[in-house]
């Protein structure tokens, strides 16, 4: 009997959940408007993430936490103006040829007031400026929040991306810092696309630009066998490259990449709807992650397959404990069992929550129209 199958998750079941989980998420915001990664786990505890927060934010706004995701785009704003001399920096550098160091780039995760972390991370991301500028986007077109407020961090972050969206930098997971990855790809195409039209000038000219450019370096080197794949020249496919699909919109879910990507991850890396990250995944054993399982149900929401999706989010809903928290990953299912226990006596126990699973568990509920069904 799969977790799925163990409890008969009703729509109003359903979408108490996600009531608890926009609870959850508001309940540990950061004044400052960040949100912990995860509040108690050693190795995330006091950072945020821009892709995470991004996502999560995202989420909170579709389910109706307007607030919430509006003040986390307030600081998501600060941290990008208070670097504006940097990242001016970046630009110039990159015009000249002589690109600066991945060390001197912007990070991918900064402690609740802004900073930098003091200790070593795998710290040199692009995908998190990409989707932030996407969700900025989304959660002004959902409430008619005014741009203009963010407008000197989205100028400071579309320059940054134009300037330097062709480096190889670590994928979602802090690994391949050497590769150009399908998802990192994705997130920043789908955030330039999202404020060309609210852009002037040779920005928005040079913006419009990257998004083809990505689009046809996609196309011709980040496809094998018709689906995207992980990086540039692998064969591989990873999850992440779900949110290229959907809610990033990048590809059509009914289009041929769209639909391959689906195929390819849900027959590899899903296992009875809880999904896996890649193939050769050992971290905490390579166990199945909610979120992942939120964004499958999201592309095949897009691919007009309303029950499976319902099935995702079933799948997801399952993995709370008896508080209502949400995992980054369950080990129900390992790739490799062998390898959990080095990562527990590393770090301690999964993290949970994970504000990242609640987010996308919010906007997968939303987007089957399930708010207001509690």
């Amino acid at each position: 009997m799969t977790a799925v199958e163990s409890r008969a998750w009703t729509p109003l079941d359903l979408a108490a959940l996600a009531d608890s989980s926009l609870d959850t998420i508001v309940s540990l915001q950061d004044p400052s408007g960040a949100y912990p990664a995860s509040p108690t786990f050693s190795a995330y505890k006091g950072y945020s993430w821009f892709r995470d927060g991004a996502f999560i934010a995202d989420g909170v706004s579709a389910w109706g936490g307007i607030d919430s995701a509006t003040r986390f785009h307030d600081w998501c704003s600060r941290i990008l103006v208070s670097r504006s001399a940097q990242i001016r920096e970046i630009v110039e550098a990159a015009a000249a040829g002589e690109p600066v160091a991945d060390e001197r780039m912007l990070p991918t995760r900064f402690t609740f007031d802004g900073a930098e972390g003091a200790d070593e991370w795998w710290d040199f991301q692009l995908d998190g400026y990409g989707t932030w500028l996407w969700a900025v986007v989304e959660h002004t077109g959902r409430h008619g929040v005014p741009l203009d407020r963010w407008m000197p961090a989205i100028e400071l972050a579309v320059d940054y991306l134009v300037s330097s969206w062709r480096r190889p930098c670590f994928d979602w997971w802090e690994e391949h810092t050497e590769e150009v990855h399908g998802s990192t790809l994705g997130c920043i195409a789908a955030g330039l696309d999202a404020v060309a039209p609210q852009l002037a000038g040779d920005r928005a000219l040079a913006a419009r630009a990257a998004v083809l450019d990505i689009r046809a370096l996609l196309r011709q080197e980040g496809v094998v066998d018709g689906h995207l794949s992980k990086w540039i020249g692998s064969p591989e496919v990873d999850a992440s490259l779900l949110s290229v699909i959907r809610p990033l919109g990048v590809f059509p879910a009914d289009g041929s990449i769209g639909a391959a990507t689906i195929a390819a991850v849900d027959s590899q890396l899903n296992h009875g709807g809880g999904v896996h990250r890649f193939a050769a995944d050992t971290f905490f054993g390579g166990g199945q992650w909610p979120l992942l399982s939120c964004f499958l149900g999201l592309a095949l929401l897009a691919a007009g397959d309303r029950e499976r999706a319902m099935d995702q989010l079933r799948w997801a809903a399952s993995t709370v404990n008896p508080a209502g928290e949400m995992p980054e990953q369950v080990p129900d299912h390992l790739l490799f069992p062998d390898r959990r226990q080095e990562w527990v006596d590393r770090w301690g126990s999964v993290a949970t929550p994970l504000l990242w699973s609640h987010g996308m568990y919010l906007r997968l509920a939303a987007d089957l129209g399930l708010r207001g069904a509690a």
